[in-house]
């Protein structure tokens, strides 16, 4: 990704509009023409079972939301989903071939837009508390069409569906469980991390919000991420916005969530949803996938095989239905390794992890790179200047790097190509064997700077003998303003991850100052130096399993 490149203007590159608005026209109409015969036979079945129809909700303050129902008219007891939409102005539509499919195992489903998108009024405030409400007054329209009993209640959504449905679930009792795809736990730290703003990510939503109604508060706040230099203004806006921040109403009546997130997500990073995964005590699970935002779900969208979909309706059915299909049995943590690893399965996230590895920042012998060692040591600095880009960087693109990673084509860096002035490295020696990476590795290093700050991002790779590598994760940290010439002590949490490392690879460290991914204009200028201690050493510390 380069600052030259233009942000997607979609959250969904790959989603097939066309093929969805047919079905919903094949719902309405009957006319199934034109659609694939796995299609055909679903809304077949359903407008023999269900009676569809396009919906005007009643939401917060009068405004009226875009939506459609599933309903049976059978009058018999039965269990509704409510589907708040995703970041998109095409709105509900994104869910009518899933919403079709949790109708027709028996359960009402109201699928709406959220306001200020496409058709919905009202403006958007980003999971503000208008939102929390509309999702409340979703509930209550339904209960004034059908002629039964309303069973539970579930609420699933695709990434800003899935912070709305946390939301409201901790406001609204009749919520019992809830799947949340590509989501935030804490939105604030999705924004700021390690004191470094995400801004391409930022850009990216505005981008896909061009169509979109903004409140003003919204405005603001996205104004704030950008440029503001004090980021307390958007960090407050955030915290209402956050389900982390209502987890103990959550907690009281043990509302079963399941998540489900990338490992390279770069709008929503992985680490801020794992802090709500831990901090909640009731029934929960989560899915880690290969690739980007929305990326691993996207095949079941428009009704292609797909695990993270599946798993959604097993959640519902047992415990809206109470089914026994064994999926409370199972383990909560359930991680895709990459890049076309196995599908691994652990009881707790505590579990993921075996034991750490500690790998100490050494400096180079003889020259060249630094050392990662079971030992500190060495007596030379690495010594490197910021204010220019090199070949380590987050991605290609935001969303869109993720697509050949979920085929098995992660990006491939030249890191014989990184200028050495601009970046510090450290590797291992070649792995004598296979090495499993799996969940947080942190990273402590203390540091001299001459001159302005500067943003610091770590990134770690898997290299091959060539010098070709594989990103496996990374982090940015930005320390505060200071004195020109002092020490700084970087100590951050890169990205969970979960990476096997081949025998005769090696595992390299990559510090540097600039990543379009974080911002527009790096701090030059400033010189950085890494030396080594055995008082204060740096290391890294790998999760191994």
């Amino acid at each position: 990704m380069s600052s030259q490149e233009p942000q997607p203007t979609s959250l969904y590159p790959e989603l097939d509009e066309a093929t969805l608005t047919q079905v919903v026209e094949a719902l309405e109409t009957g006319n199934t023409g034109r659609l694939a015969p796995a299609r055909v036979a679903e809304v077949e079945e359903t407008r023999a079972q269900v009676e569809f129809s396009k919906v005007g909700v009643p939401g917060a303050g009068g405004d009226e939301l875009d939506g459609a129902l599933w309903l049976h008219r059978d009058g018999r007891p039965r269990p509704l989903i409510v589907m708040p939409s995703p970041w998109v102005n095409l709105g509900w539509v994104v869910y009518a071939v899933q919403a079709t499919r949790f109708a027709l195992k028996g359960y009402h489903v109201l699928a709406y837009t959220a306001r200020g998108f496409g058709n919905s009024q009202g403006e958007v405030e980003v999971a503000g508390l208008e939102d929390i409400q509309d999702g409340q007054a979703a509930i209550a329209f339904v209960e004034g069409l059908v002629a039964g009993e309303l069973t539970g209640v579930g609420f699933i959504g695709d990434s800003y569906g899935s912070g709305i449905s946390q939301l409201v679930a901790a406001e609204e009792p009749k919520v019992g469980a809830v799947v949340a795809l590509s989501t935030w736990g804490d939105l604030g730290e999705a924004f700021f991390e390690n004191g470094t703003r995400h801004l391409a990510a930022v850009s990216t939503l505005l981008g896909a919000a061009a169509d979109a109604r903004l409140s003003e508060t919204t405005q603001q706040a996205f104004r704030d991420v950008l440029t503001n230099p004090d980021p307390q203004p958007a960090l407050d806006w955030a915290v209402p916005r956050s389900p982390y921040d209502r987890v103990g109403k959550l907690n009281e009546r043990g509302v079963p969530i399941l998540f489900a997130n990338a490992w390279h997500e770069t709008l929503f990073p992985t680490n801020q949803t794992l802090k709500m995964f831990n901090a909640l005590t009731g029934p929960k699970r989560l899915l880690l996938s290969i690739g980007d935002h929305s990326g691993p779900e996207s095949p079941g969208i428009v009704g292609l095989p797909n695990r993270i979909w599946e798993d959604a309706h097993r959640w519902f059915d047992h415990h809206l239905k109470g089914v026994a299909n064994g999926i409370d049995a199972e383990g909560e943590v359930v991680t895709q390794i990459m890049w076309k690893g196995p599908i691994e399965e652990q009881p707790t996230w505590g579990a993921v992890t075996g034991r750490t590895e500690r790998l100490y920042l050494s400096g180079p012998q003889n020259g060249g790179d630094g050392t990662l060692t079971d030992k500190p040591g060495g007596d030379a600095d690495i010594v490197f200047r910021s204010g220019a880009d090199t070949p380590a960087t987050v991605a290609n693109k935001i969303i869109f790097s993720g697509y050949p990673e979920m085929a098995g084509f992660p990006k491939v860096y030249p890191t014989n190509e990184i200028d050495r002035s601009h970046a510090g490295v450290w590797a291992t020696a070649p792995l004598p064997v296979a090495v499993k990476l799996r969940g947080v590795p942190r990273l402590r290093v203390t540091y001299t700077i001459e001159g302005p700050t500067p943003t610091v991002i770590a990134h770690l790779f898997d290299v091959d003998a060539d010098g070709n590598a594989h990103i496996i994760t990374h982090a940015p940290f930005t320390g505060p303003e200071g004195e020109a010439e002092r020490l700084v002590t970087l100590d951050i949490d890169l990205q969970a991850t979960g990476y096997n490392v081949p025998a005769g690879h090696r595992v390299l460290l990559v510090l540097d100052t600039y990543d379009p991914f974080y911002g527009a204009a790096p701090v030059a200028g400033t010189t950085i130096t890494v030396s080594p201690s055995d008082e204060d050493p740096s290391y890294l510390d790998l999760p191994v399993s």
